[in-house]
């Protein structure tokens, strides 16, 4: 499982022209599926996103999480993010897990979040996606689980 999280003001999802999610404050999560990815690491990603602190405290010190500032998620599916680009000029994606695998672990991460306490909205699971951000500070963590 792989997550690239970005502290965002506000980002929002658009799907053929139609917004289908829109946070405010919070993080942006591009989430990837692998190779023997589980609930048990979905569940474990879930609470370390919940749980990290990248957001400032009144001293300006990264102290703070979503879940303190009561910010909000936006979770984005990407295979991409399991590209192999070791040999010629074209991404493979040969990594990154099937649909009938990735769509309903996407889901349980999405629902263990929640379960965070996290609110948490989606993008459309192999849909061609919009999505817009404005990062905030920018400050961009990269996970592999």
């Amino acid at each position: 499982m792989r997550a690239v999280i970005q502290r965002v003001k506000s980002s929002s999802v658009t799907v053929a022209g139609h917004s289908v999610a829109d946070i405010g404050g919070g993080l942006l999560i591009l989430l990837g599926i692998g190779p023997g990815d589980d609930e048990a690491k979905a569940r474990a990603l879930a609470r370390k996103i919940a749980m990290m602190r990248i957001f400032e405290d009144e001293d300006g010190k990264m102290n703070l999480s979503v879940l303190d500032v009561k910010g909000e998620a936006l979770v984005v599916s990407q295979f991409t993010l399991y590209a192999d680009t070791k040999k010629g000029h074209r991404p493979s994606f040969i990594d990154a897990a099937l649909p009938d695998v990735a769509s309903p672990l996407v889901d349980r991460f999405v629902e263990f979040l929640k379960d965070q306490g996290v609110p948490t909205q989606t993008g459309v699971f192999g849909a061609h996606m919009h999505v817009a951000l404005v990062n905030d500070g920018p400050v961009t963590i990269c996970i592999d689980a």
